[in-house]
């Protein structure tokens, strides 16, 4: 996707200054890898690829069968 947009003095600074530290060819890379960053940092939890994978793991663990609290009492006072 192509999009023209206007930024600052500063903002055109510090994209020249990512594109400098990874090596990256052109400033649409530059603006990419900060919006994906920036992205990650601020969506929920719940909404990152990795944390819905860390869930699905968290639903096939197995847990400790009991048929009740005083059951499970027993267990964890030992």
């Amino acid at each position: 996707m192509q999009a023209m947009v206007d930024i600052s003095n500063e903002a055109n600074q510090v994209l020249n200054i990512v594109k400098a530290r990874h090596n990256l060819r052109t400033k649409s890379e530059a603006i990419s890898l900060v919006v994906l960053e920036y992205g990650s940092r601020l969506l929920e939890p719940e909404l990152r690829p990795d944390y819905i994978v860390k869930l699905k793991s968290l639903g096939e663990e197995k847990g400790i069968p009991f048929r009740g609290i005083s059951e499970l009492r027993k267990m964890v006072e030992g």
